[in-house]
């Protein structure tokens, strides 16, 4: 799928996320999840024009960040191995047990989704995360080297970026909003969103202002391709490299 097809995004949006008028004031943002209280890092500026605003789908960050399927399976196994072994106790302390922890783990996916608001501006995205702590995460565009696009179904996905510059934000602080397995430099995630290819191809166009970037659109667990194109354009039409900006400063995150 290719971001720039206009029937990437046509599908029924979820009520997960919704556009934002370009410019609207970030007042108006301050009742659709966790608060900056005008603090620069979390809250848009004036000068900005908020392009998106979303938060995770509760049922697949429960199923993809938290595993709730991957254990009530296993813990269904469990009770029916003990079922076939005659152990009729084992498999109702099996049963009990996945049912207990698959609660747990939803309830925490749902407390995620609740605490989380994504905000794309034309300059930066903020992720104001957090389920004890509060963090707002800055993340300037013309630090984004590469986005990696998830689809999920039901035109739900992830959307991970690699950026340029030394580490600064750790696996820890970014918290499920993070892709797996990169834990030397961590790639912040957009995670479980609706109409994520036309997410993508926003990002994708917001991003145009400081160059193009390499794109992988299909397997998030994979690099993009060495001679990859462009999100959004393809690498024939502009035959460059997304800028290497080592060392710049503005990528941010620090608890509320």
């Amino acid at each position: 799928m290719a971001l720039n097809d206009p029937a990437a995004g046509s599908g029924p949006a979820a009520g997960a996320a919704a556009p934002v008028a370009a410019g609207r004031d970030h007042s108006a943002l301050e009742n659709d999840g966790p608060r900056a209280f005008g603090d620069r890092m979390g809250t848009p500026q004036p000068d900005e024009a908020v392009l998106w605003k979303g938060r995770p789908q509760v049922g697949l960050l429960a199923r993809t960040a938290f595993h709730t399927r991957t254990l009530g399976l296993y813990m269904a196994a469990l009770a029916g191995v003990a079922v076939v072994l005659g152990r009729t106790d084992a498999a109702l302390v099996a049963a009990g047990l996945g049912i207990a922890l698959t609660a747990l783990l939803y309830g925490l996916a749902w407390m995620s989704a609740r605490t989380t608001l994504y905000i794309l501006t034309d300059t930066r995205l903020i992720m104001r995360i957090g389920m004890a702590i509060e963090t707002r995460v800055n993340i300037p565009l013309k630090q984004v080297t590469a986005a990696h696009l998830r689809l999920r179904g039901k035109g739900h996905g992830d959307i991970a970026f690699e950026l340029s510059g030394e580490r600064m934000l750790g696996n820890l602080l970014l918290w499920p909003h993070v892709r797996p397995w990169h834990y030397a430099m961590p790639q912040p995630m957009l995670r479980a969103v609706p109409d994520a290819a036309a997410l993508a191809q926003m990002i994708a166009e917001a991003r145009a202002r400081f160059g193009a970037i390499d794109r992988n659109l299909s397997e998030i667990k994979e690099a993009a391709p060495a001679g990859g194109q462009t999100l959004g354009q393809p690498a024939a039409a502009t035959g460059r490299r997304a800028p290497v900006l080592r060392g710049e400063p503005g990528l941010e995150g620090a608890p509320a």
